[in-house]
């Protein structure tokens, strides 16, 4: 097995994990790379200098992109629908250098799940990479992979999706995805076993999904956090955040509820460590890889 360092340092491929009678499955879109002066504005050169662990060769933070499949039985929830079969190239004047997605469709098909078996996509946020596949249509024809399933997003969340739009998402997108939303509400029920919980600062109305299931939960917390080393680092806001001291907030509540015991968290940008778990050190809290 590959050693955590060079785990954080590509991207993840397909990872499954069993909660009770629920198993969620990390399936990859595609990745892009995080410039981390760019992306993290409130860092220097000298702490990426102590931690080159978590950067690749080119010296970017290497994030995927993806969806978290939830099967309960025969029923199957989509919680995020990646970037879609659409390519960025390298922007000198971006915080992040290259983007790719793609893969969702034919990574759903390896595990035996067609889009036509997904009854809702639920959705963290509308920014780009996180709803591609909900607007574009299949490569080679004009039909919506999920025109099938709802769309879930945060009431906040929809009600603000103008300010999506300041962040490269149009007002096509939206209407694309618009004829089947539904809004939910904090601590709403979508699924059995999944519930959506306001976790606003990132976005307006950004939401972490919490999955409880044979004595354990997990919690999917989106763009709360973009990297592990935040987890040491609640402080550091993303450069996209919509409301900095609200998602510093966010992020180390969040730390203190991945350390509570039966607690795994998911990082849809996480490398190859998607999931894991907060431990401390004499270093302070640190993400761990689940299973380690």
């Amino acid at each position: 097995m590959p050693g955590h360092d060079e785990r954080l340092r590509r991207p993840a491929g397909i990872r499954s994990l069993r909660l009770g009678d629920i198993t969620v499955t990390y399936v990859p879109d595609g990745a892009v790379r995080l410039k981390p002066r760019g992306w993290f504005p409130d860092t220097t050169d000298e702490v990426w200098a102590a931690r080159p662990e978590y950067l690749d060769d080119s010296g970017h933070l290497v994030a995927g992109i993806g969806g978290l499949l939830v099967e309960h039985g025969d029923r199957a929830l989509l919680i995020d629908a990646g970037y879609g079969p659409q390519k960025l190239p390298d922007d000198p004047d971006a915080p992040y250098a290259g983007l790719h997605g793609g893969a969702l469709l034919e990574n759903l098909a390896a595990l035996g799940r067609g889009p036509e078996g997904i009854e809702a996509v639920a959705f963290t946020h509308l920014h780009v990479d996180h709803i591609g596949w909900a607007w574009l249509p299949v490569p080679g024809g004009d039909r919506l992979a999920f025109a099938g399933a709802d769309h879930l997003v945060s009431g906040p969340e929809w009600a603000r999706h103008d300010l999506a739009e300041e962040q490269g998402t149009t007002a096509g997108m939206l209407a694309a995805m618009a004829p089947r939303v539904r809004t939910v509400a904090d601590g709403e029920e979508i699924f059995p076993g999944v519930r959506m919980v306001l976790a606003s600062g990132h976005t307006a109305g950004h939401a972490s999904y919490v999955i409880t299931s044979g004595g354990r939960r997990l919690i999917a917390f989106g763009d709360a956090l973009h990297s592990p080393i935040q987890i040491g680092h609640p402080e550091w806001p993303a450069v996209v955040d919509h409301d900095p001291v609200a998602s510093t907030d966010v992020r180390r509540r969040l730390v203190a509820e991945l350390e509570k015991p039966g607690t795994i968290g998911f990082g849809v940008h996480f490398a190859d460590v998607v999931f894991g778990h907060v431990r401390r050190d004499g270093d302070g809290p640190a993400w761990r890889a689940h299973p380690e």
